[in-house]
């Protein structure tokens, strides 16, 4: 039986006196005067036809938000996170344990934090940020909007590791295969080591073009190997028992998921590597572990395989929204949409917004003073007129200073709540992973001005 919140709280250990715990009681406060955020998290957990009334009684909605809270605050890992929850008696109470309680283990946590949704966790940090203006303490009235980059959890990508990945995988997923079923393929995975070790080590571009061919050779015939074997499974799913269809089904998707994963690795290898193309980084494969990472270019200096996250911060260092963008659009294009965006969460436009140089243009500083906002200024003019921006050199001069604290916002971000990496796999979670510090980072924040 799975509830939202637990009716009768239970009996605790003795409050502590500590920086910390006030913190968290602070932020308990404001969970408990949104009771919707639990109820938000409540229906995710019950996605799949769960009924709530039947069954063991796991984790209420309440303690999946508050583990959620606890795990990105302080950076833990799932095992980590199961520690403390037992050992810490204030992260007890925080996540509504009791002194009798048993609290979840590492895979139960797992399990139920990964149920949550990236647009739950959006419509929680809107309840945040309009409790914050309830409370006076964020009025949404002065914003300040930059991008950065979040990067996946991938190693440094080249062609001949992609190539080895995809033997890898196969090869690993095929002896699965052939011990359960008794399928019949032959091993390249040495073999293809041997090779993506030589190309790093390589002196000399015909050597390096050499093994690269050999490479692509054994990655065809393991690929070949894998599409025979996953219709060779297919077939075995519909005859057997119901465990064995279900691991002859598992292991055909693996395969069939890899060995297209595979054949674009293939293919964009013999483009750049053997017929010297250069691939636009749209179509360019960096991982087959996470495929919808893509290449950033910042500053045209450093190369980032990640998303591109889009920010707007307040005056009280709030985190307003979070955008994770499709690709490297260019920061010009995304300008106005964040603005409207601000207007749908408070009801009405912003009066004065702050952007990097990178937003700027005539055309967006056009629709964005139609939008009603009184003010704006791009921290580099790019031929823009200071007084078509505001309404005064001292206001510009203002609002380009404050836009330099949203860096700061950023960096608080990436350092203490995990935003520098994400370590969650799949671009769905990437995207609750995101949220989640987000919302971590602003139910802190927010605690502290109340406790101020």
């Amino acid at each position: 039986m799975r509830k939202r919140i637990r009716a009768q709280l239970p009996i605790v250990y003795p409050e502590i006196e500590h920086q910390h715990a006030e913190e968290l009681r602070a932020i308990s406060n404001i969970l408990d005067k949104n009771p919707e955020c639990a109820e938000l998290v409540f229906n995710d957990l019950l996605e799949g036809g769960i009924t709530p009334d039947k069954g063991r009684e796991g984790m209420t909605g309440e303690q999946v938000l508050r583990a959620i809270i606890v795990k990105q605050m302080n950076g833990f890992s799932y095992e980590e996170l199961a520690f403390h929850l037992a050992d810490s008696r204030t992260y007890r109470a925080f996540c509504r344990y009791g002194i009798a309680d048993k609290t979840p283990s590492k895979g139960t946590l797992q399990r139920n934090c990964k149920q949550v949704t990236a647009e739950t966790l959006e419509t929680i940090n809107q309840f945040v940020v309009l409790h914050a203006a309830d409370l006076g303490v964020e009025k949404g009235r002065k914003v300040r909007t930059d991008c950065t980059v979040t990067e996946t959890n991938i190693h440094e990508p080249s062609d001949s590791s992609l190539l080895f990945d995809c033997v890898r995988v196969l090869a690993r997923t095929m002896t699965q295969a052939k011990e359960s079923f008794g399928v019949v393929f032959t091993n390249h995975q040495r073999r293809a080591k041997r090779r993506m070790l030589g190309i790093l080590n390589a002196k000399t571009k015909k050597k390096r073009s050499r093994l690269y061919r050999d490479l692509l050779k054994v990655t065809r015939n393991t690929v070949s190997a894998a599409e025979r074997i996953a219709d060779e499974l297919k077939e075995l799913a519909g005859n057997g028992n119901m465990d064995n269809s279900l691991l002859a089904t598992g292991l055909r998707q693996m395969l069939q998921e890899v060995a297209g994963l595979a054949h674009r690795v293939i293919h964009q290898t013999e483009r750049r590597v053997l017929n010297g193309e250069k691939v636009p980084a749209a179509e360019k494969v960096v991982s087959i572990f996470e495929p919808h990472t893509d290449i950033i270019i910042k500053d045209r200096r450093d190369t980032l395989f990640g998303h591109k996250l889009c920010l707007t911060g307040g005056e009280s260092g709030l985190i307003l929204d979070c955008v994770v963008e499709d690709g490297n659009p260019a920061d010009s294009t995304l300008a106005v949409e964040m603005i409207k965006r601000q207007e749908a969460i408070f009801g009405r436009p912003p009066r004065q917004v702050a952007f990097d140089g990178g937003f700027a243009s005539k055309d967006n500083l056009a629709t964005i003073k139609e939008l009603g906002v009184k003010d704006v200024a791009f921290s580099k003019r790019r031929g823009i007129a200071v007084t078509d921006m505001a309404k005064s050199t001292w206001v510009y001069r203002r609002l380009r200073d404050f836009r330099a604290g949203v860096e700061g916002m950023i960096s608080f971000l990436k350092r203490c709540f995990g935003l520098r990496r994400c370590n969650w796999r799949g671009l769905t979670s990437f995207k609750a992973y995101c949220w989640a510090s987000v919302v971590s980072a602003n139910l802190l924040l927010l605690a502290r001005h109340t406790l101020e």
